[in-house]
């Protein structure tokens, strides 16, 4: 019998035609049949030309998997969370995009410290985290000096991964994280303008005039994120009434009562003192940063290292001289703010991770941690999934967010507590704050305690790496 012989020459008969042959018309119904295509049989120079359309659902089924096996997973937002999400994701074998809307991925601040689960995800990302930072111990303290919680990681975690709290600079991570960035995946320059989720992929279009497919769009665009706010409408940030003015010096020689390798948080009745041992190129340096009061609509000091100076006068110890030799371009401000916990992060094919989804104030010491762990999860439950597959794509979205959600809700919670009864409670009432804090052991119960166990059982859930997920 004479084999069917795809004619590639002969006129198709309309758009949706797949293939044309010349051949027997009751064969072609049996080969249609078998691949779920249906026959179209016409006259084309006195002899039958049959042509193979396949049925609608089918057609749809295969350009969503040609599209899911060639259009990689978008990433909007080249901070933290963004990089993490594309290390995460390409350790999990997914073809992966990063899109950045300024000319360089850039951080945003100085100052920076690392929980341990952090850097078990960097770890597994292919970071090199060797000498990142400097290892530190962590006590909170009264104005005397008295300390009032002591931040006890066990010692496993401790000599595991390099220290309990890591004390580095931010610009120090992005070097890292980027390196680790195969050519190709960062897109810089690039600016979201419009996102459609049609069910079986994600349409996107940029301010450049591009538009293309994505089987998932991650939104890691930050507090002000474009994605969030496609997902849920508009969400006003929340001023705290709270800024911080910080720097870093690597003149440290001679400075009387410096701790290092430590963090010591201090407070007085109205204002955070604090600094750490830094790490950068094989040369320990300080970071230090005051934190007080100052209404949301107010002006920023006019000169920030005059202003730090009067505030670091206020505390015992080291402060006053970490800040007189700190130069003033490495001085900076951040004014508080947050986002109130969002319920769901996740919608169909979309979602979002770090500061688009739990924007912090830094009394949580955990912002840019939990964006890198927000990534770590994204490439767990994303692993071995068809991406194809909107249910499955789904499910593994949901999957993610499910510990995210309240995990990072406590965090930002206890920050924003932690800010009101430091440096919003009445006058009259702050007395009676600092006797509580400095003869019973509620900071110890809450601090000291409460975060070395979330660190534990947070680099449980973790499990063995990307590819070795905890059951969940």
């Amino acid at each position: 019998m004479p084999r069917a012989a795809t004619d590639r020459s002969a006129p198709r008969n309309g758009p949706g035609v797949d293939a044309v042959f010349h051949c027997p018309t009751d064969r072609m119904e049996k080969l249609a049949s078998a691949m779920r295509m249906t026959c179209i049989s016409t006259r084309d120079h006195a002899q039958t030309v049959t042509a193979l359309q396949f049925e609608e659902p089918h057609r749809h089924a295969l350009e969503e998997e040609s599209m899911s096996q060639s259009a990689p997973i978008t990433v909007v937002g080249a901070g933290p969370a963004g990089m993490a999400a594309a290390l995460s994701l390409l350790r999990a074998g997914h073809d992966v995009r990063l899109y950045e809307r300024y000319a360089r991925a850039r951080p945003a601040g100085n100052i920076l410290n690392l929980w341990p689960p952090p850097i078990k995800a960097l770890e597994a990302m292919g970071v090199d985290v060797a000498d990142l930072g400097a290892p530190c111990h962590t006590t909170f303290r009264s104005e005397s000096g008295r300390i009032r919680a002591d931040v006890r990681i066990p010692d496993d975690v401790i000599a595991r991964y390099g220290g309990g709290f890591i004390g580095l600079l931010r610009p120090d991570l992005y070097t890292r994280m980027l390196a680790a960035l195969p050519d190709g995946v960062l897109q810089t320059g690039r600016e979201l303008a419009s996102i459609d989720d049609h069910g079986d992929g994600v349409t996107l279009a940029f301010t450049d005039g591009e538009t293309f497919e994505t089987p998932v769009l991650i939104g890691a665009d930050g507090i002000d994120s474009a994605v969030r706010r496609h997902l849920w409408g508009a969400t006003p940030k929340r001023p705290h009434h709270l800024h911080i003015i910080g720097g870093f010096t690597f003149d440290i020689d001679g400075i009387p009562e410096l701790e290092l390798g430590e963090v010591v948080l201090t407070h007085n009745r109205t204002v955070q003192g604090t600094y750490s041992s830094i790490r950068r190129d094989g040369r320990t340096g300080i970071q230090w940063w005051l934190l007080e009061a100052w209404p949301d609509d107010h002006e920023a000091p006019a000169d920030l290292h005059a202003h730090g100076t009067t505030l670091a006068a206020g505390f015992r110890g080291p402060l006053s001289a970490l800040v007189a030799r700190t130069p003033t371009e490495q001085t900076q401000r951040w004014p508080i703010r947050d986002i109130a916990p969002l319920p769901k992060w996740s919608k169909g094919r979309i979602t979002i991770a770090g500061d688009a989804a739990h924007a912090t104030s830094p009394y949580a010491a955990y912002g840019a941690g939990m964006s890198i762990c927000d990534g770590y999860f994204l490439g767990q439950t994303l692993a071995g999934v068809d991406l194809a597959d909107t249910t499955a794509v789904t499910a593994a979205l949901e999957a993610y967010e499910r510990p995210r959600i309240p995990h990072t809700r406590s965090q930002v919670q206890q920050a924003y507590v932690l800010g009101k009864v430091f440096h919003h409670a009445p006058a009259f009432l702050r007395p009676i704050r600092d006797f509580v804090l400095d003869r019973t052991p509620l900071l110890q119960k809450q601090v000291g305690e409460r975060s070395p166990g979330e660190i534990v059982a947070q680099l449980a859930e973790m499990g063995d790496g990307i590819l070795s997920p905890t059951t969940r």
